[in-house]
């Protein structure tokens, strides 16, 4: 992810049901300040303005694969609606992206049809799983697995894996916070 982001890159978050909402919630705390402001550099300050500059916050690109309403609901009308992450990550993702794609199972269709879409076309792949972690981890570059097969234990315990992700990015690219995050592992 850091890599991605820091070539110019993004990241394309897509999940179903609750993992479709954290793919949401992952996205908005990139797209904004998470434990910090970030205020705009100076340069681009002097280019916005102050009075817009000042009302902007620093960012990292990310696009949730579940937003995309009209399409979503033209293509469960018109395509097999299991492609429909594929489709997306096909038509948004570039070279050096990475789409993360959260399943509790680590099977669901849509979610794998994307990670193998996004590795043939060159982008990073990390999934979030269940302990199975199913076609999902095994598609994925990176799996991270959590210690459950119960869907709610699951999704629990993705938050605080996201949580400090987005933490992690922050002191990387925004610098702002004392001292540095550490990935736990949970237990």
């Amino acid at each position: 992810m850091r890599d991605s982001l820091a070539a110019g890159g993004k990241l394309l978050i897509c999940g179903n049901g609750g993992s479709g909402a954290d793919a949401e919630h992952w996205t908005g705390e990139l797209l904004k300040g998470f434990c910090s402001r970030r205020p705009l550099a100076a340069a681009e300050r002097e280019k916005l303005g102050e009075s817009l500059a000042s009302e902007l916050q620093g960012a990292l690109p990310a696009i949730p694969l579940t937003g995309f309403m009209a399409l979503h609901t033209a293509w469960q009308n018109d395509c097999n609606p299991d492609y429909i992450y594929a489709q997306l990550t096909y038509a948004l993702g570039r070279p050096g992206d990475t789409l993360i794609g959260l399943s509790t199972s680590g099977n669901s269709k849509n979610v794998c049809h994307a990670l193998e879409v996004a590795n043939k076309q060159g982008l990073r792949t990390v999934a979030l799983t269940g302990e199975k972690g199913g076609r999902a981890a095994e598609m994925a570059q990176a799996a991270i697995r959590v210690p459950s097969s119960e869907t709610y234990r699951i999704q629990e315990y993705h938050l605080p894996i996201y949580h400090t992700l987005c933490l992690m990015l922050e002191d990387e690219f925004f610098r702002q916070r004392k001292g540095s995050v550490q990935l736990a592992v949970i237990k």
